[in-house]
């Protein structure tokens, strides 16, 4: 992988649900004023970017988060971040197959959401396992569609806001009849923070990279920087022109823009958010089956999941078994709430990579990285703290389901490789 092949993998999967299907949630959650708990996850992300980028740099190699809580803490740890990586890969892509049988499938068909969810689900894990480039060229396509659709909604709300039909003094509206305005950022950047999330899923391709020193760093803050512009410029334009009530009620908000301006098919819109979808599903489903691969080379999961195809060498096992799972996940939740599910899970990926970077600067390896100040580790780890606190009550009682059973598993793996090691 080139820098350029890089930057649109990262950029393809962060542009994905994230705005094309979440943001109307998130106008549900804060009111009128989208773009604050957007601009808040987006600095909140950028500061956990940098512990990813120096510990990529440092260890360019499949398994990531779980690999460095290896080097960091043990297997213990391992284990356990790598399972709460793995279920927030499988939770997304499940997430995923529910936005693509949403609104924006109904432009063309009304089908049942289990029939769509399967084939999604089981064509994605085909492309998966043809190999990495082909489905980089996918993602390289489908990436430059959905940033078309972007600017497309960009272009149409300025239109919108010239005629006179929008309402620019929505952006000033901070909170909803639930939530006051502070209450309201910060429950709107928990999901909000879903839709830059992406960015973790490209480590796991960093031994794949050309020159990763260089590469990976330029690649993933050039891709969260445009992403950040994107979709304040998206949330804003779209609450300025539709109501959060109107925003929040629907499953295909983007549509909604293309609605009012006219002179656009809602097909057409409808065909490149599909794209935008499909794609952010494709490219997390490659790093769940290269976790699940990278944790069993490192003897954290069954070795079965190791094994790679002949020719294409690529995990088959592991592409199977998250592809079912994500789809037993999808015929069982709703986008909202999978997406809530997912943010938790990753905060406490999130927290223990912010440690991990400080806990191994006492590692030194032989080739040059990149090498982020201390401050923002530890920025990184009390921001984690906090879009935590800020999750529903259900919500963690789901992640701490998914927790129990992660711990559970992790002693085992602890208690295994501790008679191994005696």
């Amino acid at each position: 992988m080139t820098t350029p092949l890089l930057f649109l993998f990262i950029l393809g999967d962060i542009l994905g649900a994230g705005v094309y299907v979440l943001v109307g949630k998130v106008a549900g959650q804060s009111g009128g004023a989208v773009w604050a708990p957007l601009l808040l996850a987006w600095c909140l992300a950028m500061l956990t970017a940098g512990s990813y980028v120096e510990l990529a740099t440092k260890y360019p190699r499949a398994g990531g988060a779980a690999h460095y809580a290896q080097r960091a803490f043990g297997p213990f740890a391992a284990f356990l971040v790598g399972f709460c990586m793995l279920a927030a890969g499988v939770v997304s892509v499940a997430a995923l197959a529910l936005g693509f049988a949403g609104e924006y499938l109904s432009q063309f068909v009304t089908l049942p959401t289990v029939l769509v969810a399967g084939v999604f689900l089981a064509a994605l894990g085909l492309l998966n396992a043809r190999g990495i480039k082909d489905s980089l060229r996918a993602n390289m396509a489908a990436t430059v569609v959905e940033v078309g659709g972007l600017l497309l909604v960009i272009v149409l709300g300025i239109v919108l806001i010239a005629r006179g039909e929008a309402d620019p003094g929505r952006l000033v509206q901070f909170g909803t009849a639930e939530h006051g305005p502070l209450s309201a950022v910060l429950a709107g950047a928990v999901l909000a923070y879903y839709s830059f999330v992406g960015f973790e899923t490209s480590v796991n391709v960093a031994e794949e990279t050309r020159d990763p020193h260089r590469a990976y760093p330029r690649a993933l803050f050039g891709a969260l920087a445009f992403a950040g512009v994107v979709y304040v410029a998206v949330g804003s334009i779209a609450a300025a022109v539709v109501p959060p009530e109107v925003l929040s009620a629907s499953s295909g908000p983007l549509l909604e823009v293309v609605r009012l301006a006219g002179g656009v098919p809602m097909w057409l819109f409808g065909l490149i958010a599909l794209a935008a979808v499909a794609n952010g599903a494709l490219l997390t489903g490659i790093m769940s089956s290269r976790l699940a691969y990278g944790m069993a080379r490192d003897g954290l999961l069954p070795a079965v999941l190791a094994r790679v195809l002949p020719r294409r060498r690529t995990p088959w096992v592991a592409i199977v078994a998250t592809t079912v799972t994500s789809l037993g996940l999808a015929l069982t939740g709703d986008v909202a709430s999978l997406a809530s599910t997912l943010v938790l899970l990753l905060l406490v990926v999130f927290f223990a990579v912010n440690i991990a970077v400080l806990v191994l600067r006492r590692d030194e390896v032989e080739h040059d990285h990149f090498r982020i100040a201390s401050v923002f580790p530890v920025l990184g780890a009390v921001s984690c703290v906090l879009l935590a606190a800020q999750v529903e009550a259900g919500v963690w009682l789901r992640g701490m389901l998914v927790l129990a059973v992660g711990l559970v598993l992790a002693a085992g793996v602890a208690l295994r490789t501790r008679r191994r090691t005696g």
